[in-house]
């Protein structure tokens, strides 16, 4: 049985509230038993845990609240940005806890929650993102919940957030980034009044981003393709389309984190100097060195 009760616990995520394990078909001594042989340990008397359960988690069961907002969405395998802290959901109501190198969250989110969880819902997790973290920053994180297939477009907009942050959110998630990086380009660009088309068909392959008609923006994200071969089709790619008449620039996520400001002069000078546009020959039909009036592939977008 205490084996029995071991696979339970961890199929749980290896945190569980005592009264689920009763409920469960768990009996005290069973439990007891499992503590004695080291297959769980007790936190707070109510929760258990087991030994190799995500640190995370056992810092929500230490303070009897629940994982959420970038620690959750963490564990759940969703982008987000770099954080130190775990954070977690308690009752407005709760005191006396040790918080250091916790992030406490006494806002209640729109999903209603039993007081043995200890993962806060999706809804939660996202509601929690979009008033804890910088916009951007939230937005990847919502595009990044769209893209893994754990919430759809539609029922984002359907929720009622009880934030303004979290509901203009779910009026500029489009689903259409590749990364959540790229959702972190797209909104750059936004802030600096310059339009960029996501996912664009240019010469047959889909390009990150296009802006205007001949400005072409290449993201290289966390986890950017990888290999010497991966890197020269990149490479390829990008001088395809010079020789064709876009300008490509390409930036990678250090840039677009850390370097925002570069970034967003980079585009805006490219822009200043007309790269976004089509180039003379093109719009008056001058003629090749072979008499034959230069002609570009149509360019498309979704």
């Amino acid at each position: 049985m205490t084996l029995d009760f071991t696979q339970w616990l961890t199929d749980r995520g290896g945190t569980a509230h005592s009264s689920a394990a009763r409920d469960a078909g768990f009996s005290e001594h069973t439990v007891r038993t499992a503590v004695a042989a080291g297959a769980a340990r007790r936190v707070r008397r109510s929760w258990l845990v087991a030994p190799d359960a995500d640190p995370r988690r056992l810092a929500a069961a230490q303070v009897s609240g629940r994982l959420t907002c970038v620690s959750a969405a963490s564990l759940l395998g969703l982008w987000t940005p770099d954080h130190d802290d775990t954070h977690i959901a308690v009752s407005s109501h709760a005191s006396r806890l040790d918080d250091e190198g916790l992030r406490l969250h006494r806002a209640n989110g729109p999903a209603p929650v039993g007081p043995r969880e200890c993962v806060d819902p999706l809804v939660n997790v996202l509601f929690h993102v979009a008033r804890c973290t910088p916009p951007r920053d939230a937005l990847a994180v919502w595009e990044s919940a769209v893209r893994h297939g754990r919430i759809d477009i539609d029922t984002l907009r359907r929720v009622q957030w009880r934030s303004a942050r979290a509901r203009r959110l779910a009026d500029l998630a489009s689903g259409l980034s590749d990364s959540g990086i790229e959702t972190v380009f797209v909104s750059l660009m936004r802030q600096a009044g310059i339009r960029v088309v996501q996912q664009a068909v240019v010469d047959d392959h889909r390009v990150d981003g296009r802006i205007g008609r001949r400005l072409i923006v290449q993201i290289d994200g966390f986890a950017h393709h990888g290999g010497a071969a991966a890197r020269r089709r990149d490479l390829t790619q990008d001088a395809r389309l010079v020789v064709r008449g876009f300008t490509v620039l390409r930036f990678d996520y250090r840039q677009l984190l850390f370097e925002s400001a570069a970034v967003i002069d980079t585009v805006r000078t490219a822009v200043a100097q007309g790269l976004d546009l089509d180039r003379p020959s093109a719009r008056t039909g001058d003629r090749s060195r072979t008499g034959l009036p230069l002609s570009f592939p149509p360019v498309t977008g979704r």
